[in-house]
């Protein structure tokens, strides 16, 4: 479907700022914090706070954030349903990688405890 196609090229180009302030008021929302918030971050990519506010600073394409990024190895346990799509089935590498700070965001948001969100 050449419709995932020029979705996967959207998120390529779209800036992480864009999108972070989106994360902060969801899971503040729901009761949780911003220091969770970047703990589940620092989880999937490796970047602590200092590394993630210039980022933002920088307005990186979410190309680019996954590009520098250390994913963590356990980052194949990430699995389930997240904007219509099953995670683990997801093609393009970059776009899954976005689904997995989606998928993580959302278990965050949804109260699940930080043990079971940090697959260690």
């Amino acid at each position: 479907m050449n419709n995932s196609n020029t979705q996967d090229q959207r998120i390529a180009k779209m800036t992480f700022v864009s999108v972070y302030p989106l994360y902060l008021a969801k899971v503040e929302k729901k009761g949780r914090t911003k220091d969770e918030l970047h703990q589940v971050i620092e989880w999937l990519t490796g970047y602590d706070s200092k590394k993630l506010q210039e980022l933002i600073k920088e307005y990186v394409t979410f190309e680019i954030f996954f590009q520098q990024a250390k994913l963590n190895p356990n980052v194949y346990l990430i699995t389930g349903v997240i904007c219509g799509y099953q995670v683990e089935e997801i093609k393009d590498p970059l776009t899954q990688k976005v689904r997995y700070l989606d998928k993580l965001v959302d278990e965050l948001a949804k109260g699940k405890k930080m043990e079971k969100i940090l697959r260690d």
